[in-house]
């Protein structure tokens, strides 16, 4: 039903030379070398968007933001709004990333406009995409559901799989997230199933971590810590260091809920070092709120905890995370109604 997954990404001599699969670090050497040799603007743009895609999935931010605003000049010099489109997906990606979701969505919006002048479908769909994602994030999840219901019939009507993969396990997290846990799981394991079919690691390395997500939160901890060793593995071989990070936090959150609490603080300290060094403030403040909830569970003063707790409300609030933000004010409520503890 559907081909196997490539990355639109990559365009121009790059579309030959790399795939969904390929390490960032190959992907990074390659686009530099191509960025080089560049005889045209277009050319630079599509180099230079390879480079802000490997240095963003490689946790170099600054790298990336200056690559995808060089290739987004180029684009503009070479005239060519389709190349614009895709340096504004990758721009309100990366912003996503690091946490600044207003203009995160700023980006996207005018990347759907741009590519929609230009025609370009896989451009258009990849930042249709991208705004669906940032709206789940922020927990828009009225807005976006039908955003991503879109995208789940474009990659159906059109055999895309990273497209299917994308939507699916993004509807898999809104039901996960809202308590639906058995259409979260079902969806979650299809989107696996999909990736695996079509050979796109890195979309089965993500489906696997939601899979495990909900498999712990139904307690089957041992079967969730394997299928995160799994996607552990992809991660690494793929050099994902922004998806590696994620497991980590995704397995301190199973060792948590599973009463293992000093495992569950070393992991999310593991985490919060990660990402800390790749500067993306969402996963950082949400390892900060895991290692919060494993030191109470370990016997830190309630005071401090709640000093903690106060902190993280007030970054998830500026972030705009508001189911992050409802985990703040769930455990602080959890907190107050033991004061025998």
């Amino acid at each position: 039903m559907y081909g196997k997954a490539f990355a639109p990404e990559y365009q121009g001599e790059l579309g030959s030379a790399l795939g969904v699969n390929s390490s960032y670090e190959e992907v990074l050497a390659t686009a530099t070398r191509a960025h080089a040799e560049a005889g045209t603007a277009l050319e630079r743009a599509r180099a230079a968007l390879a480079v802000a895609e490997a240095n963003r999935r490689l946790g170099r931010v600054a790298e990336a933001g200056a690559a995808w605003r060089e290739s987004y000049r180029s684009a503009r010099t070479a005239g060519d709004p389709a190349a614009m489109a895709w340096a504004l997906w990758s721009g309100g990606t990366l912003a996503r990333q690091c946490g600044t979701l207003p203009f995160a969505r700023r980006l996207l919006t005018h990347a759907v406009t741009l590519a929609a002048d230009s025609g370009d479908r896989l451009a258009h769909g990849y930042s249709l995409a991208g705004l669906a994602e940032t709206g789940r994030i922020q927990g828009d999840y009225a807005a976006v559901a039908e955003l991503h219901e879109q995208l789940l019939e474009q990659g159906r009507a059109h055999g895309e799989a990273r497209h299917m993969v994308w939507a699916m396990s993004g509807i898999a997290q809104m039901h996960r997230n809202t308590g639906g846990y058995d259409k979260a799981l079902e969806l979650f394991e299809e989107s696996a199933r999909i990736a695996a079919e079509a050979d796109d690691a890195r979309g089965r390395a993500w489906s696997l971590r939601g899979v495990a997500d909900v498999l712990s939160v139904q307690g089957e901890t041992d079967r969730a810590l394997a299928l995160l060793s799994e996607a552990e593995t992809i991660c690494r071989t793929m050099d994902l260091a922004s998806a590696l990070a994620y497991n980590h936090k995704m397995r301190a959150n199973v060792l948590f809920r599973a009463g293992r609490y000093e495992s569950a603080r070393d992991t999310y300290t593991l985490s919060l070092r990660e990402f800390s060094e790749m500067q993306e403030p969402r996963g950082v403040a949400l390892s900060r709120l895991g290692l919060a909830k494993s030191r109470a569970r370990l016997g830190r003063d309630v005071g401090r905890t709640m000093a903690e707790l106060a902190s993280l409300e007030r970054d998830f609030t500026r972030i705009g995370l508001r189911h992050a933000r409802d985990m703040v004010i769930a455990f602080r409520a959890e907190l107050t109604a033991r004061p025998a503890a």
